[in-house]
């Protein structure tokens, strides 16, 4: 494990509109105030079509092939992530959502393109004072971070 000790700054209260794709909106929003690290939290719906990154076809393989699952309906989610900069300094969310319809729930990440249904509630809880950088990893081709 490695780590770094930070602060809290500001909290944010944001209302994503139908349509909103979720991680564009959170980063642009994280753009414009300077948010360079943050927690979010999230609620809402999610659009049928969103497309949802349900992990890699095989666990431990040399090269990783992301799954992609679309939701084929609306579906209630709740979601928590990261946001950290890039090495240039650009705010790259990274979160997981709990996506349910009636009795089935499929857990993945927003980065394929989840769309708003009606609203989402997201709640940025600002971090100052972080080192935490998302630097692009060769092996995997994620944007691991880096503390």
């Amino acid at each position: 494990m490695k780590y770094v000790q930070a602060r809290h700054g500001r909290v944010f209260i944001l209302r994503l509109e139908d349509g909103d794709i979720i991680h564009e909106e959170i980063e642009r929003f994280a753009r414009e105030q300077s948010i360079q690290a943050a927690a979010v939290i999230i609620v809402g719906g999610a659009d049928h079509g969103s497309n949802l990154v349900v992990g890699p076809e095989e666990g431990r393989s040399s090269s990783i092939v992301p799954m992609v699952h679309i939701l084929d309906n609306v579906h209630e989610i709740a979601g928590t992530g990261t946001i950290f900069p890039d090495e240039e300094g650009n705010p790259q969310l990274h979160m997981h959502i709990a996506c349910g319809r009636k009795t089935s729930t499929i857990t993945g990440c927003v980065r394929g393109g989840v769309r708003v249904w009606q609203i989402m509630e997201a709640v940025v809880f600002e971090v100052i004072d972080s080192t935490g950088v998302r630097v692009l990893d060769g092996r995997t081709g994620f944007r691991l971070l880096t503390v």
